[in-house]
């Protein structure tokens, strides 16, 4: 069964569209010479708190805990720059869940939704909080989310999710009235649940906060290892040591400094794409006023959004994984599935043919085989960790460097005792295992979009098993 989005675009679109782009997140190269820098690590440092990795994750940790003991002395090591992996380069959605989606959720945690769902519109609404009272610069718009049916079987999707509480039901001409694209057939919108920011200026300006609050960031210090020194730990951070009392890693896809934790995640590429930035009549075209951010309801899903000088920011659909858990900057070179984002932009706005786009890059998504967050805690509970957050991290990163706080600390919280914070998802398999499930995994993905959502054997035998994605 053909879906929408393979019909044919002409090759001749894709080429000029495409031509002048350049290779790299629009948002970090919008950055220019307003991106801070700080020093390496000269030497060896004690702190009470030692976060690695300069995410959203890290930040957050790191900024919170100088919130809750301004004495207390923090240090963030970052092995690149502040923000510059996933942090700079996802699409900006800043979505209320902490779940990957209301399905993904009832599926795992079906008695815990309900406070799940509550703890993490919480969330969202702190982190609105909390950046406006910091003063920091994000382009933070509380747009609401429209999630759109382009395949009659979608639209049943959408109607029992209004019914269920889950927004407003839209039919064809009240979703096209939002946003004009001759692909939609129903929408569900959601205008309490998302925001949408600049990723990269939300990284910079966290790291400018913990900074005020007499963190200590060192940028270019890769870590290397932990070792126990006493009560407290010891890390190897380039050629100099941190003895920390205790410790949070925030490294998320990249290889846990904890051998136990190597086979939770796996990294899977994203791509996306942006537009330059569009004239009055374009976008007068396809209407769009609200600014809401938009996704489509496939297992292989589109997601895009407006920037805040009028971009179209569009990524998704392909999730690409590579044999052996590599994180390879050679993996975001991939010429095939540009093109296929170009033809499904195309296909999605016809009326915006003459539009270019300026940028193309991708990044690596932390996913686990529960498709969100999982936590865990090591050393004698002097080290705390998560993963997995499965591209949906931007607000649910600040809730989860809230409970790596609660473990170190040893506070019991409502957090703290949430089922999902204490269970940990299967492992991957080792290879080549890992890689053939994942690939067959997807291929039954892309196969159930083209049979009306119908889900195969091997489908049906991952949701029995717990291990199905279903966001």
């Amino acid at each position: 069964m053909e879906t929408v989005f393979d019909r044919p675009v002409d090759p001749q679109l894709i080429d000029r569209a495409l031509t002048d782009s350049a290779f790299g997140s629009m948002w970090l190269d919008g950055l220019g010479d307003t991106r801070p820098e700080f020093p390496a690590l000269a030497g060896p440092v004690s702190c009470d708190l030692l976060v690695v990795g300069g995410g959203y994750t890290g930040l957050w940790t790191a900024l919170h805990a100088a919130q809750r003991d301004p004495s207390a002395r923090v240090v963030l090591l970052e092995a690149d720059r502040v923000g510059w992996a996933a942090s700079g380069r996802n699409g900006g959605f800043v979505d209320a869940s902490l779940t990957h989606g209301a399905e993904n959720g009832r599926s795992r945690w079906p008695d815990e939704l309900d406070r799940l769902d509550e703890l993490g519109l919480e969330n969202l609404d702190g982190m609105q909080e909390e950046i406006a009272r910091l003063g920091l610069d994000v382009e933070w718009e509380r747009s609401g989310m429209l999630t759109v049916a382009t395949e009659p079987h979608q639209v049943e999707w959408l109607s029992e999710s209004a019914t269920e509480g889950g927004g407003q039901f839209l039919d064809r001409e009240q979703v096209r009235a939002q946003v004009n694209s001759p692909t939609y057939l129903a929408g569900l919108f959601d205008p309490k649940t998302c925001a949408i920011v600049n990723p990269a200026k939300l990284a910079v300006e966290l790291a400018r906060a913990c900074a005020e609050a007499g963190v200590r960031i060192h940028e270019h210090t890769p870590v290397t290892g932990l070792t126990r020194a006493g009560s407290e730990v010891r890390v190897r951070a380039g050629a100099h040591a941190v003895i920390a009392a205790r410790v949070v890693l925030a490294t998320n896809v990249f290889p846990s400094l904890l051998r136990r934790n190597r086979f939770h995640t796996v990294p899977v590429y994203d791509y996306v794409l942006a537009t330059e930035p569009l004239s009055e009549s374009q976008l007068a075209s396809i209407g769009w006023d609200g600014r809401q951010g938009v996704g489509d309801s496939a297992n292989q899903f589109h997601y895009y959004r407006l920037s805040a000088d009028n971009r179209i920011v569009w990524g998704g659909y392909d999730a690409i994984y590579h044999f052996g858990r590599r994180v390879d900057p050679s993996y975001e070179h991939r010429p095939e599935t540009y093109r296929r984002l170009a033809a499904h932009f195309f296909l999605t706005f016809p009326q915006l043919e003459d539009v270019r786009f300026t940028h193309r890059w991708a990044g690596a998504i932390d996913t686990n085989t529960r498709f969100c967050a999982h936590w865990g805690t090591a050393y004698k509970g002097k080290v705390a960790y998560v993963n997995g957050f499965t591209g949906l991290g931007v607000a649910a990163a600040r809730f989860a460097a809230d409970v790596c706080l609660d473990l170190v600390e040893h506070r019991r919280t409502a957090r703290t005792e949430l089922e999902m914070v204490r269970s940990k998802p299967l492992p991957f398999p080792p290879e080549p295992l890992a890689s053939v499930g994942i690939q067959a995994t997807r291929w039954s993905l892309d196969r159930a979009d083209h049979q009306a959502g119908h889900r195969n054997v091997l489908l049906r035998t991952l949701d029995r098993l717990g291990l199905g994605f279903d966001s």
